[in-house]
């Protein structure tokens, strides 16, 4: 039965799209093909305030440096919505491939504004008159589409087929994306998923993935997948406070954290909401990765993500409390810890100084009169000896009528007393 009804859909799509190649296209470029949706999300308002995670993590500090251009992010979600006025800029959001419905759509259009969301953190440019930014707006998008109403609004899997899932990330791969972020998390480890995930890891490709947001309590280490596998960069959530969003999971793989409750992010069509969960944590740390890979291109994938752990700020559970691994990701450290941020200063060119002939003429005379002084002071110093020599030598020798005088004689020596000879008494036996 679900069969039937995708192949109605695929049906519909196909020949939707064929109908807008006829036309020339009278509607926007990315809306979903008709039938694509079963349960489209509505349109949202647009929201001109600054948020606070783009206030908390400031990435605009790093953009003299990088703004990510060059560097290809894919998202493996459920679309991205290239017609949002903050995602439209040409070669902004690429066409991607919808691997959900089976044909050949692209993967540029989404029906419930979850990749969307991810797309807006990751790369959304400025627009006057709204606070809401990405973090890397010269980043392009690749768009993945892997499901529909197959994540959760916390970005949890729900009926997610893992290949689908693996075959969107080896496409990723394949297309040069430099980081893919997978906003989806789920407790079994599916063999085709950690093998597609170790695709892209061998292509030094830098995987971020949510951490999950099944945490009940801080008891015990929930499993999570992908963000356990190998080369991955698991991402938790925190409030703005800082502390752990609830939910957000604790385990060795949380690797970083990043704002995740009650964060804006772009929507299908044209607006804004707030959102929770890992899920939205996880592209921060993407787009920031994208700055990094920007600004430091020989860096591999692996190096990349021990930079962005080794320059996070200081999060509430230390360097090694539960669910918040090394701390919270700092845009702007990421990309300029080591980076020499100044112009070298040029050089005043030498311009040779006339030589002061008067002054070189008064430091020889200084020279001179001081080597005079110091061996008049050794003379002066002999007479005196002398004189006072003479004073002892002179009245001696008038008394003696300059005869000379005899040494005593010296004492004689007592003479040495020898001990006797011992003689060893034996005892008779």
């Amino acid at each position: 039965m679900v069969e039937m009804r995708r192949h109605r859909v695929l049906l519909a799509a196909v020949l939707a799209a064929t109908a807008l190649q006829i036309t020339g296209g009278a509607v926007a470029d990315a809306a979903p093909p008709p039938g694509a949706c079963h349960d489209p999300e509505p349109t949202r308002p647009q929201v001109r305030e600054q948020p606070w995670a783009q206030q908390v993590l400031d990435p605009q500090r790093a953009w003299p440096h990088s703004r990510g251009s060059g560097v290809l992010v894919a998202v493996v979600d459920s679309g991205v919505d290239a017609d949002h006025p903050q995602l439209r800029r040409p070669g902004k959001v690429l066409p991607g491939r919808d691997f959900y419905l089976t044909g050949a759509l692209p993967g540029a259009f989404d029906c419930v504004s979850h990749g969307t969301g991810v797309a807006g953190i990751i790369a959304a440019d400025q627009v006057p008159g709204v606070g809401f930014h990405g973090v890397a707006p010269d980043a392009a998008i690749l768009p993945v589409r892997i499901s529909d109403r197959d994540v959760g609004d916390r970005g949890e899997s729900l009926r997610i087929d893992p290949q689908v899932v693996a075959n969107g990330i080896r496409y990723a791969a394949d297309q040069g994306a430099k980081v893919i972020n997978l906003s989806l998390a789920g407790p079994d480890d599916y063999p085709a998923i950690r093998g597609a995930v170790a695709y892209a890891v061998a292509k030094d490709v830098l995987v971020v993935a949510a951490a999950g947001n099944a945490q009940r309590d801080a008891s015990a280490e929930l499993p999570s997948y992908p963000a356990a596998y190998d080369g991955v960069l698991g991402v938790g959530a925190v409030d703005i406070d800082g502390a752990r969003m609830s939910g957000s999971q604790i385990g060795r793989y949380v690797d970083l954290v990043a704002p995740g409750e009650k964060v804006l992010a772009t929507t299908r069509v044209d607006g804004h909401t707030y959102v929770d969960g890992t899920s939205f944590a996880a592209p921060f740390v993407a787009g920031t990765a994208a700055l990094v890979r920007a600004a430091w291109p020989r860096l591999t994938a692996p190096e990349v993500a021990q930079r962005l752990m080794a320059t996070a700020s200081p999060a509430r559970g230390g360097a090694t409390g539960d669910g918040y691994g090394a701390g919270l990701v700092d845009p702007y450290r990421a990309v300029t810890d080591g980076l020499d941020l100044d112009n070298p200063a040029a050089l005043p060119a030498h311009v040779p100084q006339p030589l002061d002939q008067a002054r070189l003429d008064r430091i020889a005379w200084e020279q001179g009169t001081a080597d005079v002084a110091k061996w008049l002071t050794i003379a002066a110093a002999g007479v005196v000896v002398l004189a006072a020599a003479m004073a002892v030598v002179l009245p001696r020798g008038r008394r003696r009528r300059w005869r000379a005088g005899r040494a005593r004689s010296l004492p004689a020596e007592p003479a040495a007393v020898e001990p006797p000879e011992q003689i060893f008494l034996i005892a008779d036996r």
